[in-house]
């Protein structure tokens, strides 16, 4: 039995446009442009109180600082540090995102929790480390590498595309050269994408009749 809509659609048919190519791109530009404008909330916030919201930052081997990890990736330390974070996580959370939500959001929680880890474990003792750059790093892992393992062509395009655009940059955040930024939360998050990429890979079944088919672990 079909029911007919009053737009003479069916429901089906409706609910596959919603999450056709477009309707995916809707959905992940609107989850980067909330995700960033909170970043924004925060430092505003932040910056109102006299930062005290620092003091949700990362401050290494300190049992009671394992509560941080998660909210130490949606905290700055200035106007300024989250300005430099907001153009890439845009970037690269939409072009993950556009793989499905749930999917993202799974890689996105991984990268957080496995860079916030990191940070804890080695980060330079009397430090307090936050900002959205380990997730930054992490999504720039994820996006190099994801193509090549789900074997897609277009997401081994993307991936080659970013890298020659940011690669630099990249290389310079993980540098222990660098001591002007948190190169160790750079690089735990840069490892994290890359294991986000084969923990979370589309997996390929079989449908009925023997035909292979690709399916996202998460979408």
């Amino acid at each position: 039995m079909t029911t007919w809509s009053n737009g003479g659609t069916t429901p089906g048919r409706t609910k596959a446009s919603a999450w056709g190519p477009a309707g995916r791109a809707g959905a992940a530009a609107k989850l980067m442009l909330g995700w960033v404008a909170l970043l924004w909330v925060l430092e505003i916030v932040d910056a109102a109180t006299g930062n005290a919201l620092d003091t949700y930052g990362i401050e290494p081997r300190r049992a009671d600082e394992l509560l941080d990890i998660v909210p130490a990736s949606f905290i700055h330390f200035g106007f300024g540090h989250v300005a430099s974070n907001s153009v890439p996580l845009l970037v690269f959370g939409f072009l993950a995102a556009l793989g499905g939500i749930r999917r993202f959001l799974a890689v996105a929680a991984l990268i957080i929790v496995v860079d916030g880890l990191g940070v804890w474990l080695v980060s330079p003792d009397h430090s307090n480390t936050a900002g959205a750059s380990g997730l930054v790093f992490g999504l720039f892992g994820y996006l190099l590498v994801r193509g090549f393992v789900d074997r897609r062509p277009l997401d081994i395009g993307i991936g080659l595309v970013i890298g020659a655009i940011w690669g630099s940059s990249i290389l310079f955040g993980i540098s222990p050269a660098n001591t002007s930024v948190s190169w160790q939360g750079h690089l735990f998050g840069l490892l994290a994408g890359v294991v986000a990429a084969f923990v979370f890979r589309r997996r390929t079944g079989r449908a009925v009749g023997g035909t292979a088919s690709h399916t996202p672990f998460l979408s």
